[in-house]
Order: C-alpha cells, then structure tokens, then sequence
C-alpha cells in the first residue's frame, strides 16, 4: 500500500490537468472520446447527461458528506478498498479490471481522490479523464505520456507501506 506523505498533501491541491468552470464547457472536448472518471458529483453529472464513462470511480461522498450513489444499467460493478490518503494494491487492481470490461463502475470504500494516479498511470492513451475540484469546477487530464509522467512525479510523494 502507498500512503501519501503529509508534507506532500499540499501538490495535490493543483490541478491534475486543465481547470473549467462548468461542465458545459468540457463537454465539446470529450464527444467521440474514452472518457473516465474519478468523484462521484463529475460521475453523476455526465451519467445525467446521458454520457456513461467507461470506468467511473466513486466512493458515496461528495465533499466529505454522503450522496446518492451514482446507478447506471449494465456497468460492470466493482468494489476496493482504499482508505483516505492512500493507494491500495486493491484499488489498483480494480482500476485494470475496471479498464478490461468497460463500461466499470468502480466503488470505492474509503476515499476515491487519488485514483487519479493510477488511472493516469494505466488508462488508455488519448482517453480524457475528468474530476472535480471543489468550489472550483471540473478538471481535465488528457492521457499522454507526459501526464503519465506527472503521475509518475506525484507517485514518488507514497511511502510503500
């Protein structure tokens, strides 16, 4: 299991990608696209827009509060365990699973934040991954091998437990 270094919890506070406001204005950028994502309010938005990503990972809050879960027919469900500031070979696991059977719905006991990496990390190039940033709006990460390398900075920040 890694678990991220409280002196390190402050780069996690930057965007993973391209910050917009609404996301309506993200929309144009994802038609034709794989698109996954990661917290549960980004998740249900695009689900009631009619747009069901190919892997959504989400753990029952929105802001640390409980929310309704995201339900989508015919998604391939699938549960990890993922306690807050970590990243389990558990959620790991689910992620790959998740990205062999889509569309996946990947529910999270524990906290879903810091998916992001490892989704980044083992997605397909090219898919865009969306989650949002609280009182912010909605971020936007293109696949590419130079995320990928920004996963790979940030993942340096875990201590293997």
């Amino acid at each position: 299991m890694f678990r991220l270094r409280d002196t390190s919890r402050v780069l996690f506070k930057t965007p993973f990608g391209r910050l917009h406001r609404s996301l309506d204005t993200v929309l144009p950028l994802i038609r034709e696209r794989t698109v996954y994502t990661v917290g549960d309010r980004v998740s249900t938005d695009l689900v009631a827009r009619g747009i069901i990503p190919s892997v959504m990972i989400t753990d029952g809050f929105t802001l640390r509060s409980p929310c309704a879960q995201v339900k989508v027919p015919e998604v391939n469900v699938i549960s990890a365990e993922n306690p807050a500031g970590c990243l389990t070979p558990d959620l790991f696991s689910a992620i790959t699973s998740a990205l062999s059977a889509p569309p996946s719905h990947i529910r999270v006991e524990g906290e879903e934040d810091l998916a992001v990496i490892p989704l980044v990390l083992e997605g397909e190039e090219g898919a865009v991954l969306l989650y949002g940033q609280p009182g912010e709006g909605v971020v936007t990460c293109t696949i590419n091998e130079e995320a990928r390398g920004r996963a790979r900075e940030l993942l340096a920040h875990f201590i293997d437990e």
